[in-house]
């Protein structure tokens, strides 16, 4: 399968690249999302420049952009402002664009019909300059453009030239399992050409474009080789600009592909150090075979800056610490320490234990922790070396962005429990603090999580050192803050965490449950806590509450469960046990809930348990939920009353049977407090009690037994016992089970239950017990065996 883009322009990258790159396209997932930013408190973003970005510290191949796509679209943006500028007062902005790029956006091969034509005519264009005879091109163009003018004629012949060069440069954006083929521009004597062009000129802006038009013709030819020969007796008289670099990229390339491995590495960190826009490609490009490759790279540097540089990408592969070390004593000012310490923080981060707990061993529960042991054990993480590196570099304070020093190193004193110090060093961070949003938001989330560690017991007083932060996190930056970088997501769960594990070690458990918020499993959602009565009442009481603290209005701001979801799981409890007139209360309390609506029939028995069947069935009714249980309490009052015991039974058990785990009404219980899954491992004990219990069934249908005025209706009743009996030898046959994956084949393929013998020995001539075999197979096999 294979997506092809069109219409993109000037392939910057080497031979190398073109096959790194095919892997990449097959195997990465180019996700646009990294849990890095939900799992950190320092963002990089505030730090280092935006070229660094695909190099932060990742669990992808590049951060934020999985791989690297712009292999055809890198330079647009400069190609199109450096053209508009030659171009100035002679051709228009759009139709410069136009001509260079054509339609930017994607172009697949349904609309191959509309694709732009701005190739065609710019050769129609260099036809007419060269026959002098009109053509559709110079027709067309010939209204909007003086075709006489010379920079115009100039500006169509290098692209008539240069397109030539995209027939092989040009790669598709598309991802296959197919390897990618390099190709090659064999017309020596077009390149030549390109070349005498290039000889022959005077214009400063012409003379650079042709210069690298050869060198981009020469690296994509059968002759890689005289591209450099050609670098290497220009380049002196060439400006080190972005064209510089660019082909400084191809001669490092065909040095890798030559096996010069230490030269290819050398230059490819001479162009990651002077042109950003190729950082992400020659970081990747640059790969040391061996110690020997790196020290011979290494020894190649002229000065401390392309010393530097080479460390900056040997950080990004290896060891940030060493890289940041070697750097600094070159060039304290280099800018790319910024990067390599955000790695270096980040990578100290997810060694951190934010959980509250500890792991309980294999297939045992994790242990939790108090606040105190977190502290210790997150305080033994931090590595005292790469600790004492960045104290040394914030106090020198000799840095290109000296509060990212101070920043880092606050946090990291923060994590080891000093801080008094992590303050001093935020207040020094402050003084050369940009004046921009994320380097101030940054700056308050830091202090924040340090002024929160401070806190040991909660007292009146030290609440309020946090509120105003904790409305913040809370409730401003999700509705205010617009931006992707800031990572604010950790902290924001991290504090509830905190707070709830000191809510607990105080003794209040409503407030522990309000800002931990128990959950049985990461899957399904359901709410422990509420399992216990005293606890649900108590936090029932605290929602109801008026008078609340301030912290108590945040943490009942941000907890989830509101009243109408605990009145809801009283409502469905109160079913399950059969009370009511107790559940019809509560589901009064629920908000809309009350009017939702069963998927099914609930009152309907099925021989075959199919809830899609039930689901797809025609439907003479919709019953909401509080027609559900009005209903039942109507036959109830009617069963009081003596009246129509059978049908009200058997519509009883049906109710109750179809609100269970093996129903057509699961939606009645599957809420947040009880949980979702369709398989009853997925809850928690007592719910998965709750869920699978058929007793009230049994009972209804045991009712409508002894109530049935002949053998169809006896037949009917006994079976949907069995099937209560049925679901209650596996409850109990699998009770201790955890997982679905824990049972084990006991090789037992078959029960008979009483009702299963009763309706075959005494009600084999009803028309019930016919249907039951024709659409139950286990039946069937019962009776056949």
């Amino acid at each position: 399968m294979k997506k092809i883009l069109l219409s993109k322009l000037f392939l910057v990258s080497s031979a190398v690249l073109l096959s790194a790159y095919g892997i990449i396209y097959a195997c990465a997932g180019g996700d646009d999302w990294d849990f890095f930013g939900y799992n950190s408190n320092f963002t990089p973003e505030t730090f280092a420049d935006k070229s660094y970005s695909p190099l932060f510290l990742s669990g992808g191949i590049f951060y934020g952009i999985g791989f690297d796509t712009q292999h055809n679209s890198r330079f647009n943006k400069n190609i199109k402002s450096d053209w508009a500028d030659y171009l100035k007062g002679k051709v228009d902005t759009t139709t410069v664009n136009y001509f260079l790029i054509g339609d930017e956006k994607p172009r697949y091969y349904s609309d191959e019909k509309d694709k732009i034509k701005n190739k065609e005519e710019v050769t129609d264009l260099h036809v007419f300059y060269k026959t002098k005879k009109e053509n559709k091109g110079s027709q067309k163009w010939g209204k909007k453009l003086n075709l006489k003018d010379e920079k115009v004629k100039n500006f169509i012949e290098f692209l008539y030239l240069a397109q030539k060069i995209e027939t092989v440069s040009i790669g598709e954006d598309y991802w296959s399992y197919d390897p990618v083929v390099a190709k090659t521009f064999n017309d020596a004597k077009m390149i030549q050409s390109i070349e005498n062009v290039y000889n022959t000129l005077s214009d400063p802006f012409l003379k650079n474009r042709y210069w690298f038009l050869t060198m981009k013709a020469r690296f994509y030819s059968n002759d890689k080789q005289k591209a450099i020969d050609f670098f290497n007796k220009t380049e002196s008289s060439v400006a080190k600009n972005t064209l510089y670099y660019r082909a400084l990229a191809y001669v490092a390339g065909i040095n890798h592909k030559q096996k010069k491995y230490a030269v290819s590495n050398y230059l490819y960190a001479q162009v990651f150090d002077k042109c950003p826009e190729l950082r992400v490609v020659t970081a990747y490009s640059f790969r040391p075979k061996n110690e020997s490759d790196w020290s011979k790279a290494l020894a190649m540097a002229k000065n401390n800056k392309e010393k530097a540089a080479l460390w900056a990408i040997h950080g990004y592969y290896k060891d940030e610490k060493q890289a940041i070390e070697k750097i600094y004593e070159l060039d304290p000012k280099s800018e790319h320490l910024n990067y390599l310490a955000t790695r270096l923080v980040n990578s100290l981060e997810q060694k951190i234990n934010n959980s509250f707990q500890q792991s309980g061993g294999e297939n045992q529960k994790p242990k939790p922790q108090t606040v105190a042991e977190n502290k210790i054990e997150n305080k033994a993480k931090i590595n005292n070396g790469e600790f004492d590196l960045m104290v040394k570099i914030s106090a020198a304070g000799n840095t290109e962005k000296p509060y990212l020093w101070d920043m880092a190193i606050g946090y990291l004193q923060t994590l080891k429990g000093d801080y008094a110090n992590a303050d001093k060093n935020f207040s020094k961070a402050e003084k050369t603090l940009p004046k921009t949003e994320l380097a101030g938001m940054q700056l308050r989330l830091l202090r924040f999580v340090n002024n929160l560690s401070k806190i040991d017991k909660l007292t009146d007083k030290n609440e309020k050192t946090i509120l105003a932060d904790l409305n913040w996190l809370y409730y401003e930056l999700p509705k205010n803050y617009k931006g992707q970088e800031f990572r604010y997501q950790n902290a924001s769960s991290w504090s509830r965490s905190y707070l709830s594990n000191l809510y607990k070690e105080k003794g209040n458990l409503v407030l522990a449950e309000i800002f931990g918020e128990s959950r049985y499993s990461y899957w399904n959602d359901g709410n422990s806590f509420y399992d216990n009565e005293k606890d649900l009442l108590a936090i029932k009481s605290f929602l109801e509450k008026t008078n609340k603290s301030e912290i108590e209005k945040i943490g009942a701001g941000i907890y989830s469960l509101k009243l109408k979801d605990i009145n809801n799981f009283q409502a469905v409890q109160a079913t399950f046990k059969n009370k009511i007139p107790e559940a019809i209360e509560f589901l009064k309390q629920a908000d809309s809930v009350q009017y939702y609506k069963f998927l099914g029939n609930p009152f309907n028995g099925s021989i075959k348990d199919c809830h899609d069947c039930d689901h797809a069935a025609y439907q003479k009714r919709k019953y909401t939920y509080m027609d559900f249980l009005t209903t039942i309490k109507e036959m109830q009052d009617k069963l009081v009353k003596n009246e129509d015991v059978y049908t009200n039974s058997l519509l009883l058990g049906n109710a109750f049977y179809n609100i269970s785990h093996f129903g057509n009404g699961r939606t009645f219980y599957e809420i947040n407090i009880v949980g979702y899954g369709s398989s009853p491992y997925s809850f928690r004990d007592a719910m998965k009690e709750m869920i699978t219990n058929n007793s009230v069934s049994k009972m209804y249908y045991q009712k409508a037994f002894e109530a049935a005025s002949n053998k169809e209706q006896k037949a009917k009743c006994l079976y949907l016992i069995s099937k209560c009996e049925r679901n209650d030898y596996y409850n109990k046959k699998y009770s201790a089970i955890n997982s679905y994956w824990e049972i084990q084949d006991d090789k037992i393929n078959f029960i008979a239950w009483n009702s299963f013998k009763t309706l075959r020995k005494d009600y084999s001539d009803t028309k019930y017990y016919q249907d039951v075999i024709a659409e139950c197979g286990y039946f069937n096999t019962y009776v056949n065996q």
